[in-house]
């Protein structure tokens, strides 16, 4: 086979306007490889890049996707520690190996064409391998790429998660359920919300979360946690709705605590956003903006993850078939998942 099936997406306006068309299949240059994918897990900006409301740089018809797991077919010369065969994963930035990311200009699915194509070419500096004696899917690797590297960097990047401390998480999706396994196998006391009664006792019976809070029934959360804590405060915040929900994040943190602002699910209007510097000083908080998590901080998470063959959370996957990757990218965008959404090649 010569060639290979690609989408990309020529409008963003919506994840219908994705286009299917037959390209050739690429060669691994020098210090480069070549990945034929497997799976490749959606996340939240990706919804956001297919409608326009990304607020990063975007390349024209971009690829999308950019957590991706599969083989290396081929290898480019000048490459050691990689060979055919190898099962791997992608990090979501191509350059970031340590460190905090500087900007998006080399991630995938926005301004760096994306995974959502049957093969890759991508530097072999930016591979990650998947652990030999895993028993995870190639689904479940692939959901690791941003939500492992971003729970990881949000619970290990500064001050590291210890056995005793606790976490709150802010509703079901990827990054939290992810977290939510990290933190549970590291020994910490975890607390997440959701608006659904059925989410949360799925949450409770599949991943043993230690409380729940319906933020519908319950609106001011933050007093919840101040109860189940005793008065204290969680130690983190996996903040993942942002100004719209910021003021109760920073009413439920303990002091010194720290709060990962992630996403941007809950806007709120100039008039009505907190004076956080205030708010911060108040409770002697850490508030870090968390992008993502460079090469190292993914190998770190996939090697705990590895180690203990922790139960990745993949809550549905479809088929790399157009009409099945937009029903994939409506089932994300409709909010009835908990955990990822994948797609199987």
């Amino acid at each position: 086979m010569s060639s290979q099936t690609v989408l990309h997406l020529p409008s963003r306006e919506s994840w219908t306007n994705l286009t299917e068309s037959q390209e050739p299949i690429p060669t691994a240059g020098k210090h480069e490889v070549l990945i034929k994918i497997r799976s490749v897990a959606l996340n939240f900006r990706d919804i956001a890049i297919s409608t326009g409301h990304y607020p990063f740089p975007v390349k024209e018809q971009v690829v999308p996707g950019s957590d991706a797991a599969g083989d290396i077919v081929n290898v480019g010369e000048g490459v050691s520690d990689l060979q055919e065969g190898d099962k791997v994963m992608v990090a979501f930035d191509l350059a970031t190996m340590y460190g905090p990311i500087k900007g998006w200009a080399n991630s995938l699915g926005g301004p760096v064409d994306g995974v959502l194509r049957e093969y890759i070419v991508v530097p072999a500096q930016a591979v990650v391998k998947i652990p030999e004696s895993s028993s995870l899917s190639y689904a479940q690797w692939a959901s690791v790429v941003c939500t492992g590297a971003t729970a990881w960097n949000a619970l290990y990047g500064n001050l590291p998660l210890r056995p005793g401390h606790s976490v709150l998480f802010l509703g079901t999706g990827g990054v939290s359920i992810t977290g939510l396994v990290l933190a549970k196998a590291a020994g910490a006391t975890t607390i997440i919300t959701s608006s659904s009664d059925e989410k949360l006792r799925l949450v409770k019976e599949k991943y043993g979360v230690d409380h729940t809070i319906n933020y519908q029934t319950t609106p001011n959360w933050a007093a919840e946690v101040q109860k189940i804590t005793n008065g204290k405060g969680v130690d983190y915040i996996l903040e993942t709705c942002g100004a719209g929900t910021i003021q109760q994040s920073i009413d439920a943190i303990a002091y010194g605590g720290i709060i990962s602002v992630i996403g941007f699910l809950a806007e709120t209007s100039q008039e009505e956003m907190p004076n956080v510097a205030a708010l911060v000083i108040g409770k002697g908080a850490v508030v870090r903006g968390i992008m993502i998590g460079s090469k190292q901080l993914l190998e770190e998470a996939v090697r705990f993850i590895g180690a203990r063959d922790l139960p990745v959370p993949v809550e549905k996957t479809f088929q790399f078939r157009r009409d099945q990757v937009v029903e994939a990218y409506e089932y994300l965008a409709s909010g009835q998942h908990v955990g990822k959404v994948c797609i199987e090649f």
